[in-house]
């Protein structure tokens, strides 16, 4: 049972989901939500709230755009991609506290969370099979 508990302590600390994710962000707490994708697929959408900072300039850009004091909390494409993974590790490396929101940008579209693209906003839709739809 120790074990269990330990692990999934553990668990939570480092990582999150897009509902408790979008849960902080109509709370107002503070965090930066970082879109680790490529310049193609933020243009092509991305969470609202979000900025973009692809993985591999994390290294060279974070420390001047990001406050070392704020939670950072990273995501990639989808649960098929580590790429946030990889970020979060980027992150780590440099002393940010990070947690990885797992599902990615696939599950924040999925359960209808406020998504862009390069025009603009995009219309808000459900995914019947992910997301409670409520009349």
């Amino acid at each position: 049972m120790t074990d269990a508990l330990t692990y999934f302590t553990a668990k939570l600390e480092h990582e999150t989901d897009p509902s408790d994710v979008f849960e902080a962000q109509r709370a107002g707490e503070e965090f930066v939500l970082v879109d680790v994708r490529s310049s193609d697929a933020w243009a092509q959408g991305h969470a609202v709230g979000a900025i973009h900072l692809p993985r591999p300039e994390i290294a060279s850009r974070a420390t001047a755009e990001i406050d070392r004091d704020v939670e950072v909390i990273v995501y990639c494409w989808s649960p098929g991609c580590n790429g946030g993974t990889r970020a979060a590790i980027e992150f780590a490396k440099l002393g940010y506290r990070v947690r990885e929101m797992i599902g990615g940008f696939e599950y924040w579209a999925r359960e209808g969370y406020p998504v862009a693209n390069a025009n603009g906003p995009l219309p808000r839709t459900y995914d019947p099979l992910v997301a409670l739809v409520r009349s």
